[in-house]
């Protein structure tokens, strides 16, 4: 007798379905998809290039940030945050769980000289957090400034595999390099110049 419901199994198991001689004496069976665990925790990285602790109002600043006072309010406050002095160094840190001369990015992408931990070339087995959620099912999206790519990689001749989408971001909208215009902005869309 054919299964009716909609059967899946994990990748690597027995074929659960049934395979008859007609289609009415069938039934198929789909290799399952990876998926976040129920309850899986969103996970939100924002990440403000020349900020320190000092211009959140949750932190004590006397500047107003209800929206920021607000995600504060609802998670995790860090309180002994160390960064390297520079944005693309800091990110690397951020993003890998390393330390930037490990990352290969002791200065930002356009001083790198070519030295080891100084190519500006986050090796690949450095693996990013995008690049572990989405092993987990979890989907990953990047906006904003990447800057963690070299700039002669960031032409639409590529390479792409230190883009974000070669780290393990499903979609990008942003800018690649240090910095850009804020009237005529250098975009990107995905792997491809806007």
């Amino acid at each position: 007798m054919a299964q009716s419901s909609w059967s899946e199994y994990r990748p690597g198991q027995r074929f659960p379905g049934v395979i008859g001689r007609t289609t009415e004496e069938s039934s198929p069976a789909w290799p399952q998809p990876v998926r976040a665990v129920a309850g899986a925790p969103n996970v939100l990285f924002i990440v403000f290039d020349d900020t320190g602790f000092g211009q959140f109002g949750c932190y004590g600043s006397p500047i107003e940030t209800p929206n920021l006072d607000a995600l504060a309010a609802g998670g995790l406050l860090y309180s002994n945050m160390h960064t390297t002095s520079l944005c693309s160094p800091s990110r690397s840190c951020i993003i890998t769980g390393r330390n930037h001369h490990a990352n290969g990015m002791a200065a930002i992408t356009e001083l790198a000289t070519g030295y080891p931990g100084y190519d500006g070339q986050i090796p690949f087995e450095n693996g990013f957090l995008s690049e572990m959620l989405l092993q987990h099912g979890y989907n990953t999206y990047m906006v904003g400034k990447w800057h963690l790519t070299q700039s002669e990689q960031e032409s639409a001749a590529g390479p792409y595999d230190r883009w974000p989408l070669g780290r393990g971001f499903e979609r990008f909208y942003g800018f690649l390099g240090g910095d850009t215009s804020q009237w005529y902005p250098d975009l990107v869309y995905d792997n491809h110049q806007v």
